[in-house]
């Protein structure tokens, strides 16, 4: 039989391994707590400033739709005129077309930006390639790498704050000095139509030569001098109608975006908090174990 010296010895010695072996553990433990802390820290300061910026875009959303309501009135009244006076665009055999696309130039606002440019490409596909005027950073980049050799010209800085005319009147200006004479000009913009929902659709901008061809266009009696001055402002009054609906839809949009992204950062925090409880209890169980193993042997010593 062996001694109670030698017995002890032989605990200690079967006790060491165990200790060596829980020590890595240990340490593991205490870095993946560290790593989801600092997880839980991002996630927390992330749910912070997509909350707020969810405000600010409610915030801002009160007054796109009030600046809505004002330039539909207006596009809607001129759409009228040339409804009565059953303007059409000319048929011609050789048709050339400008489009003009109204994005912005933030983005953290879904997909409201894609969805135009989608658009144009499958417009391209149908009924084939067109003279591009891009309004606002999104679509410019995306356009420009799909076609680039259709962008005729380019804006930035609309839609920062609430378009106004000003702004629509100084991108008509610039429309109407580039050099080719166009058969029919589209409007591309998205159309508010609810708080949660937006479609890209177009608003028709006629040339003159549409607008002396109308029908009943003679019961205004305009005179042939202004008409370069009413199709300039039907253009501009037009801008100002889709990029003011497509600012509305863009708040909107971000708003919904950042309600999305504050729920899924507050589901990730709780997933997160369960995994830190789980990950600190296994680490308490492991220190106890080796507490007590240490408290045993010393005991049998």
């Amino acid at each position: 039989m062996l001694s109670r010296t030698a017995r002890t010895a032989l605990r200690i010695a079967a006790a060491a391994p165990a200790r060596a072996a829980a020590a890595p553990s240990g340490a593991a433990g205490y870095a993946t707590l560290r790593e989801i802390e600092g997880r839980l820290k991002s996630m927390n300061n992330m749910k912070k400033i997509t909350n707020t910026m969810k405000v600010v875009a409610s915030t801002k959303l009160t007054r796109a739709t009030r600046a809505m309501d004002e330039s539909r009135k207006y596009g809607e009244t001129a759409n009228e005129v040339f409804d009565a006076a059953e303007t059409t665009s000319p048929e011609v055999e050789e048709k050339k077309s400008l489009i003009i696309v109204c994005s912005s130039d933030r983005g953290l606002c879904g997909g409201i930006h894609s969805g135009l440019s989608r658009r144009i490409r499958k417009l391209f596909a149908e009924d084939g390639p067109a003279d591009l005027v891009v309004i606002g950073e999104k679509c410019r980049a995306q356009l420009s790498r799909s076609n680039p050799k259709n962008i005729q010209l380019t804006f930035s800085g609309i839609g920062r704050n609430v378009p106004t005319f000003s702004d629509a009147q100084a991108i008509a200006d610039q429309i109407s000095l580039l050099p080719s004479q166009y058969t029919d000009v589209k409007i591309l913009y998205n159309k508010f139509i609810n708080a949660q929902s937006y479609e890209p659709s177009f608003i028709e901008a006629f040339s003159e030569e549409a607008i002396t061809q109308s029908p009943n266009f003679s019961a205004f009696e305009v005179e042939e001098e202004a008409l370069s001055n009413l199709r300039e402002y039907s253009l501009a009054n037009s801008l100002f109608w889709a990029l003011a609906e497509g600012h509305a839809c863009e708040m909107s949009s971000r708003r919904n975006a950042m309600d999305n992204a504050t729920k899924n950062a507050g589901e990730m925090i709780g997933k997160l908090q369960i995994q830190y409880n789980r990950t600190r209890q296994a680490v308490i169980t492991g220190e106890l174990v080796e507490i007590i193993t240490g408290a045993t042997a010393s005991e049998d010593m």
